[in-house]
C-alpha cells in the first residue's frame, strides 16, 4: 500500500472496535525471539491447571475419610500435608506462569512499540499533513497498551481456564454422568445473561476511556494556549467547555458503574442459584447412595470450575475481538508505503555541493489541497556560493520551495537538480544531511541548552557545541543560564525568549557544517542589535556555501547576491536589491512596508 497523500484515520471513537481474531497472527509473529520464555509459560500453566484439578481428589478423599464410619486421624493429617504441598506447587507454579507472561507480554510491546515508532517517522511529511496526530500517538500507546493486556494476561487466562474447564467436565462425568449433564445444560442458562451484560459494561467502558480522552485533550490543549486563552480574557469560556466534557464523561461513568453493579448482583444470584441448584441435585443422589459425600464436594468444586472458567473465557473473547482490531489498526500502518523514499541504487550526494542548485518548470500541489498550484512553472538556478533571497506576500511559494528543496515532497512536475543529478536520485537522509535549515518558528527540544544545539550533529563535541553558540551569539546568554549549557529549557523552549529559541536554531545550523544553508527568516525574532550579531555571524557561515533566504528584514534582501520575487506561485521578479526598486512593482511595495516598518 503506497500513501498517495490521502490516507483515512480511524476516529478515536472507533479505537475499541472489534476486529477478526485471525488478525493476531501478526502480534504472535513478534513471539519468536521468546520461544523458550514461551515454553516455560506454557509448562508453569499446565502445572498449575493439574495442580487444581488434584485438589478436587485431594477434597473427595478428605471428606470421606473425615466422615466416614470409623475416620482414620493419620488419613486425614495426609491428606492435609498433600493439599499443603500442592498449594506450595500452585504459588510456586503461578508465580512461574504470570512472570514469564507479564515478561513476554512487555518484550513483545516494546518490539511492537519500536516497530510502529520506525514506520511512523519513516513517513513523509504529506502523511502527516493529512493525517490527526492524536490517533498516530492512539495507535502508538493505548492500541498497543490494548495488546499488552491480551497478550500478558488474557491469553494465559484463557488457556488456563480451558485446561481446567475440560478436566473439570471430564472429572465430572467420571463421578456422575447423569448429574454431569444437568450442569452442562445450566451453564448456558447461567453465562449467556452475564456475557450480554457483560457486552454493555464493555461498550461503556470503551466509552469512558473515550470521554477520558476527550478530557485529556481539552486540558493538553488549553495548557499548551495557555498564554494566547490569558491574553484574550477566555479562562472562563475554557473552563465551562472543560465542564461540559467532566460531565459528559461522569455521565458514562456513572451508567458504566450502574451496569456494573447489576452484572455483579446477577454473577451472584446466578452462580449461587446454581451452586444451589447442583447441592440439591447433589444431595439426593448422595441419599440414594449413587455418591459419597467426597464424590459431591469434589463434583462441586468442579462444577465451580466449569462454571468459572466458562465466564472467563467469554470475558476473553471479547478482548481477543478488541485486540485484533487494534492489530489491525496497527499493521495498516505497516503496509503504508512514503511517497519520498531512497531509490534502489542512490547517486552518492556531492560532498561539498560545489554545483549549481536547479529549479527547472517546477509545477508543485501540497496533497491536502490538490488541484490548487504552491508553484507553477518556478525556474531559476543558484551558483555555488551564491545567496539569493526569496521575497514575496504570504503565501506566494517562498517557503514551499525550500520544502522542495529539503524533500519533503516531490513535484508534480519539472525537476530539480544539483548540477545535473535530480535529487530524487539522492537518498533523503544523505541528501537532508547536507544542509542546514533555521526555520522562522524554531524547534527547541525538551532537553537542555547543549542538546538543543548537538540535535544538528549527534556527535559534535563540546568545544564545536560551544563554538557553534559563540558564532551565533547564544554562548552568553546560555552561560547566564541557572546550570550553563545543562540548563533544561522546557517544554518547547518555554523558558527562552524568542530570539533566544532562534539563536538556539542557528547555533544548530552552523554546528551542522552544511553544504546548502536554507535561512527561513532566521533573524525575524530579533532585535536590532541582536540581528546585527547574528547576521555577522550568518554571513561567516554561508561565504562559500549555497544559501537561500526567505527574507523580510531589509538588510538580508539588501545583501543578497541576487533576489526572487515571488507571487502567486510564480518568479515575477529577479534581480538585485537596487535593481528590483527601479523594474519591480511589487518588490517597491515589499520594500516600502519593510523600509517603514523599520
Amino acid at each position: 500500500m503506497r500513501f498517495s497523500g490521502e490516507v483515512k484515520m480511524p476516529a478515536r471513537a472507533e479505537q475499541g472496535k472489534k476486529g477478526q481474531v485471525g488478525s493476531l497472527r501478526h502480534v504472535f509473529a513478534y513471539l519468536r525471539p521468546y520461544r523458550q520464555a514461551v515454553i516455560g509459560a506454557f509448562l508453569a500453566l499446565i502445572v498449575t491447571s493439574s495442580t487444581v484439578l488434584a485438589f478436587g481428589g485431594g477434597l473427595r478423599y478428605l471428606v470421606d475419610q473425615a466422615f466416614s464410619a470409623q475416620p482414620h486421624p493419620e488419613l486425614i493429617d495426609h491428606s492435609f500435608i498433600f493439599i499443603l504441598a500442592g498449594i506450595f506447587v500452585l504459588a510456586a507454579a503461578t508465580y512461574s506462569r504470570y512472570y514469564l507472561v507479564s515478561w513476554i507480554g512487555e518484550k513483545m510491546i516494546a518490539d511492537i512499540r519500536r516497530d510502529v515508532y520506525g514506520w511512523l517517522v519513516g513517513m513523509d511529511v504529506a502523511f502527516f499533513e493529512v493525517s490527526r496526530t492524536g490517533d498516530l500517538v492512539s495507535r502508538l500507546m493505548t492500541d498497543t497498551t490494548l495488546l499488552q493486556t491480551v497478550i500478558g494476561s488474557s491469553i494465559s487466562v484463557a488457556l488456563r481456564n480451558a485446561l481446567m474447564m475440560g478436566g473439570g467436565l471430564v472429572m465430572m462425568f467420571i463421578m456422575s454422568p447423569s448429574l454431569s449433564i444437568y450442569i452442562v445444560l445450566m451453564v448456558p442458562l447461567v453465562v449467556v445473561p452475564i456475557i450480554m451484560l457483560g457486552r454493555e459494561v464493555r461498550k461503556l467502558s470503551r466509552e469512558t476511556q473515550e470521554r477520558t480522552a476527550d478530557v485529556s485533550a481539552h486540558a493538553e490543549e488549553t495548557i499548551a494556549s495557555i498564554r494566547t486563552i490569558q491574553a484574550l480574557a477566555l479562562e472562563a469560556q475554557e473552563q465551562e467547555r472543560f465542564q461540559k466534557s467532566v460531565g459528559a464523561l461522569l455521565d458514562t461513568a456513572l451508567t458504566r458503574i450502574r451496569k456494573r453493579a447489576m452484572l455483579i448482583a446477577l454473577v451472584i444470584a446466578l452462580v449461587l442459584g446454581a451452586i444451589c441448584a447442583v447441592l440439591w441435585l447433589g444431595s439426593r443422589h448422595v441419599m440414594s447412595g449413587e455418591l459419597t459425600s467426597g464424590q459431591l464436594s469434589a463434583f462441586l468444586f468442579y462444577a465451580m470450575l466449569v462454571a468459572s472458567g466458562t465466564g472467563a473465557i467469554s470475558e476473553v473473547v471479547g478482548d481477543l475481538q478488541r485486540a485484533a482490531g487494534a492489530t489491525e489498526r496497527l499493521m495498516e500502518l505497516k503496509q503504508l508505503v512514503p511517497a519520498i523514499t531512497a531509490p534502489e541504487h542512490p547517486v552518492p550526494v556531492p560532498a561539498s555541493l560545489a554545483q549549481p542548485l536547479t529549479f527547472k518548470n517546477v509545477r508543485f500541489e501540497y496533497p491536502s489541497r490538490p488541484g490548487i498550484a504552491a508553484l507553477e512553472g518556478v525556474s531559476f538556478t543558484v551558483r555555488p556560493g551564491e545567496t539569493v533571497a526569496l521575497v514575496g506576500p504570504s503565501g506566494a511559494g517562498k517557503s514551499t520551495v525550500m520544502q522542495l528543496l529539503l524533500r519533503f515532497y516531490d513535484v508534480q512536475s519539472g525537476t530539480i537538480r544539483i548540477g545535473e543529478t535530480p535529487i530524487p536520485q539522492f537518498d533523503p537522509a544523505e541528501w537532508r544531511g547536507r544542509i542546514g535549515l533555521v526555520p522562522q518558528d524554531p524547534v527547541i527540544f525538551s532537553t537542555t541548552a547543549f542538546e538543543n544545539i548537538r540535535y544538528g550533529r549527534p556527535d559534535a563535541d563540546e568545544a564545536t557545541i560551544r563554538e557553534a553558540a559563540r558564532k551565533a551569539e547564544a554562548l552568553e546568554f546560555i552561560e547566564a543560564l541557572p546550570d550553563g549549557f545543562g540548563t533544561y529549557l522546557g517544554e518547547k523552549g518555554v523558558r527562552l525568549s524568542g530570539g533566544q529559541r532562534q539563536r538556539i536554531a542557528i547555533a544548530r545550523a552552523l554546528v551542522r557544517n552544511p553544504g546548502l544553508l536554507l535561512l527561513d527568516e532566521a533573524t525575524s525574532a530579533l532585535d536590532s542589535e541582536n540581528e546585527r550579531k547574528v547576521q555577522a555571524a550568518l554571513e561567516e557561515l554561508m561565504k562559500g556555501r549555497t544559501t537561500l533566504v526567505i527574507a523580510h528584514r531589509l538588510s538580508t534582501v539588501q545583501n543578497a547576491d541576487r533576489i526572487l520575487v515571488l507571487d502567486g506561485g510564480r518568479i515575477v521578479a529577479e534581480g538585485t536589491h537596487n535593481e528590483l526598486l527601479q523594474t519591480s512593482e511589487l518588490y517597491q511595495k515589499l520594500a516600502k512596508r519593510q523600509f517603514e516598518k523599520a
